[in-house]
């Protein structure tokens, strides 16, 4: 008997037993969000200033609840790199649907929002509130990143949890392999906005 599964409800554990879904954690695997990052210019650096600003505003009026970062935070930080322009466009709430024939498993559910350059996915973002950690969009994004059309092609994402970003790099074929970033957070001192947005560049690029 089929067993469909909604996204918000997909574990890890459900992506390794019924995808063969692996951790990479050579360094090498994922080297796109560390090398040949483009300069970001000092007016991109005054613009995310005041993005870094206006998320030290918000969290003193809580919660600080998903759609209030999808507008405050991460929609300036795509609108500065120049993702709403050609030959980019976004797809929000795009619809998704994943199988493991043998194991009789259906997982389906919506991306927050995707990133497509030329029909391609160059980003599946997954944006969640203040309360939770990168760790709990974890499963949900690789869920969508699965479900990329673009098979010959390593697939990128993107987590946002209130203040904090992580990227994630999937390579798809027998077995299926992630790799992760370190954690960017505005909370820390500077602003780190400038190394997520370059990364952005970055991955547009690939």
């Amino acid at each position: 008997m089929t067993q469909t599964l909604q996204t918000r409800n997909v574990t890890l554990r459900d992506l390794i037993d019924n995808f063969k879904l692996e951790l990479v954690q050579d360094e090498q695997f994922f080297r796109e969000w560390q090398d040949d990052l483009p300069i970001i210019s000092e007016t991109e650096k005054e613009f995310l200033n005041q993005v870094n600003g206006g998320y030290f505003n918000l969290i003193n009026y809580p919660p600080l609840l998903e759609k209030a970062i999808q507008i405050a935070i991460l929609g300036p930080v795509l609108f500065v790199g120049g993702f709403f322009l050609p030959p980019f466009h976004i797809r929000a709430e795009k619809s998704i649907e994943i199988a493991a024939e043998d194991e009789g498993i259906i997982i389906r559910g919506q991306a927050d929002l995707v990133l497509l350059k030329e029909g391609f996915w160059v980003l599946a973002i997954e944006s969640k509130e203040n309360a939770f950690s990168v760790e709990v969009g974890l499963a949900q994004l690789l869920t969508y990143m699965l479900a990329d059309p673009h098979l010959n092609q390593p697939g990128f994402g993107l987590i946002v949890a209130g203040g904090s970003f992580m990227f994630i790099k999937l390579l798809r074929g027998d077995h299926n392999r992630y790799a992760r970033s370190r954690i960017f957070a505005i909370s820390n001192p500077g602003n780190e906005l400038y190394d997520v947005l370059a990364i952005l560049k970055r991955l547009g690029q690939v």
